[in-house]
């Protein structure tokens, strides 16, 4: 989207810093939310892939942020923060 609107504007005094929409935001805010569930709960990727069901591809586009991951995904990776336990019996 090269015409969105600009959320956050770049920090003019680093050159490596760049302008964000709120699509970019989201984006990482869906990465962020990825690697710290998995982190949080002691696994690895493979890991975590393993026990609920993803595709170790998948899930490292997500943390890479190289995919998007759909709301679906990330209400699940909810779920699994709070009931890591539960959800891993509920896909088993």
């Amino acid at each position: 989207m090269k015409n969105a609107p600009i959320a956050l504007s770049a920090d003019p005094a680093d050159d490596q810093d760049f302008d964000a929409t709120a699509e970019d935001l989201d984006r990482r805010q869906r990465t962020r939310l990825m690697g710290w569930t998995r982190t949080s709960l002691g696994l690895s990727q493979s890991e975590f892939a393993n026990r609920f069901r993803v595709p170790v591809g998948t899930l490292r586009d997500w943390e890479q942020a190289r995919a998007t991951a759909p709301d679906f995904s990330i209400a699940d990776v909810r779920l699994i923060g709070r009931y890591p336990d539960i959800v891993a019996q509920a896909v088993a």
